[in-house]
């Protein structure tokens, strides 16, 4: 397996480490586009990625957790990731920026002010239900998903609806290994995902303008998808209570905010759930909310992102980048109508 070098994909402050940082999207052959639209600076020629999962799921001997970021909250390091071995990534989000800068309305509208109300947040005990149309329900606490499901380390771009974007390196599994164990009936159509309405901890959810609990959901296909994961970490360390802790939603080729955070439920069901954004915004926050930059939201252009930690702005990829994998789930769909 070849060794990336942590200086070539992120700053030597930030992740400086003496493990094989493997990354990987997680699916082969991630597309040209990656490098010649995210990542000006590399040669074209090493613009397309490849990923391949190891065998040891535990990972080679000799990989350590990486070092504690200067400055950063403590972080219980997750189970040993699987590594994946990809090529010429894009360069990662610092650490410092992606837990400091979060959009949680169940904390704060103010991002700069989640990371803060979000200190003390108890992550443990945690339960997360798996119910509705399945034939095996599921109750796990998340000591029981982290035994249970092995990690894997996977770098996406995370793009916000508001314009800015991300490039992070997750710690977590396939949604799909737990979907098929709650083995789902043949009416499940869709998945419904709930977060915790919890206002004592979570001052945000005392605002009666939004209908609380945060509720988001997916077609089946589309959580079944490879790149559509569960996360229990970013950076080797355990997710932090403004990030998602200690398990949330991750799918790359979507809006942020359907990367529902803080999960306490999964439902699999046969009507399309009503999203909190879809009832708040209706004219606004379609259920399908993939990444288009020729569909701008009422408020602010889709054609272009700001990345955090840089000047400028760079161009907006459809599907985030990921439409060579994905766009076959909407072949024949209105993607205007279909917003």
């Amino acid at each position: 397996m070849a060794e990336i070098k942590s200086s070539e994909i992120t700053p030597e402050s930030v992740y400086l480490s003496r493990r094989k940082f493997m990354v990987g999207l997680g699916v082969a052959a991630a597309g040209a586009a990656l490098v010649a639209a995210c990542g000006p600076q590399r040669k074209e020629a090493e613009n397309t990625l490849r990923v391949t999962p190891t065998a040891d799921r535990t990972g080679p001997a000799g990989l350590a957790e990486p070092p504690a970021v200067p400055g950063s909250p403590t972080a219980t390091p997750t189970p040993t990731p699987r590594p994946v071995q990809a090529e010429a990534p894009e360069a990662l989000t610092p650490y410092e920026d992606i837990i400091s800068y979060n959009n949680f309305y169940e904390f704060s509208t103010d991002k700069e002010a989640v990371s803060r109300l979000a200190q003390g947040f108890k992550t443990s005990p945690w339960t997360v239900t798996i119910g509705g149309l399945v034939n095996k329900p599921l109750t796990l606490g998340i000591e029981d998903i982290l035994k249970r499901y092995p990690q894997e380390e996977r770098i996406y771009r995370l793009r916000c609806v508001e314009g800015w974007s991300m490039v992070i390196p997750w710690l977590g599994f396939p949604l799909a290994n737990l979907l098929k164990e709650a083995d789902p009936l043949s009416a499940a159509r869709y998945v419904r995902f709930e977060t915790l309405f919890d206002p004592e901890q979570m001052p945000g959810q005392r605002m009666k303008f939004f209908p609380w609990p945060y509720v988001e959901g997916l077609r089946l296909d589309e959580a079944m998808h490879d790149l559509t994961i569960l996360s229990t970490g970013l950076y080797g360390k355990t997710l932090l209570p403004q990030n998602g802790a200690p398990l949330r939603l991750v799918v790359p080729w979507k809006y942020g905010f359907k990367s529902i955070k803080s999960l306490v439920k999964i439902e699999l069901v046969e009507e399309q759930p009503v999203s909190l954004w879809m009832a708040m915004a209706p004219d606004e926050y379609g259920f399908y909310a993939n990444v288009n930059p020729d569909v701008p939201h009422p408020r602010w252009s889709q054609a272009s992102e700001r990345r955090i930690g840089e000047l400028g702005r760079r161009r907006t990829l459809p599907f985030n980048g990921y439409a060579e994998q994905v766009a076959h789930l909407y072949a024949g769909m209105d993607l205007r109508q279909n917003y």
